[in-house]
């Protein structure tokens, strides 16, 4: 099952902020509201895992988050990337007027068109530098970069090495990722 859209109607950031907290994910999207189940054991293994290779290679100037922790590109999208890394000069910008240089985001059945289609367009064209996806299940790692204003893809199987560049470097191996979420050691 993917996102389930429950209103026809579009809404406010106001209006997204007094929705009563249910327990589940909820997302704004062009003013669509999009709500998900809680993740998975597989995808909370693997999300932690490449979070903590971004957080040791994080530079000094900039921070990494974790969801939940919105992203508001426009007003009537709030966005919650799986990790998601901020420059330190943005901060004082407040949540809604940061600049996102990095998405993470890790497939869930529930998750999967939604961050493959509509986030990816989304993150583009809100001007995202590097977008990632992360598909635990086939130890997967699509790498989508910004030039020219259109994203890049390149993708990484298994025990491929990802040499990342940007926003830092660090050094991403799908398989190390996922290991643990697929059972192995």
């Amino acid at each position: 099952m993917g996102f389930v859209d429950i209103t026809q109607a579009t809404l406010t950031l106001a209006q997204f902020d007094a929705l009563p907290d249910d327990g589940m994910r909820h997302e704004l999207l062009d003013g669509r509201l999009l709500v998900t189940p809680g993740p998975k054991e597989e995808h909370q293994r693997a999300a932690g895992v490449c979070y903590g290779r971004l957080l040791r290679a994080c530079p000094d100037d900039m921070e990494a988050f974790f969801a939940p922790f919105d992203f508001r590109p426009n007003d009537r999208t709030s966005l919650q990337p799986d990790l998601m890394i901020f420059r330190y000069e943005d901060d004082d910008q407040g949540q809604e007027q940061r600049t996102l240089i990095l998405a993470v985001e890790v497939l869930s059945p529930s998750n999967r068109s939604t961050d493959l289609i509509k986030k990816r367009h989304a993150y583009e064209k809100a001007g995202v530098a590097s977008y990632w996806i992360l598909d635990p299940l086939v130890s997967v790692l699509t790498v989508l970069e910004l030039v020219d204003g259109c994203y890049v893809e390149r993708t990484f199987k298994d025990d491929e090495v990802f040499e990342a560049e940007s926003p830092f470097p660090v050094r991403i191996v799908p398989a190390e990722l996922t290991r643990r979420a697929n059972g192995s050691a």
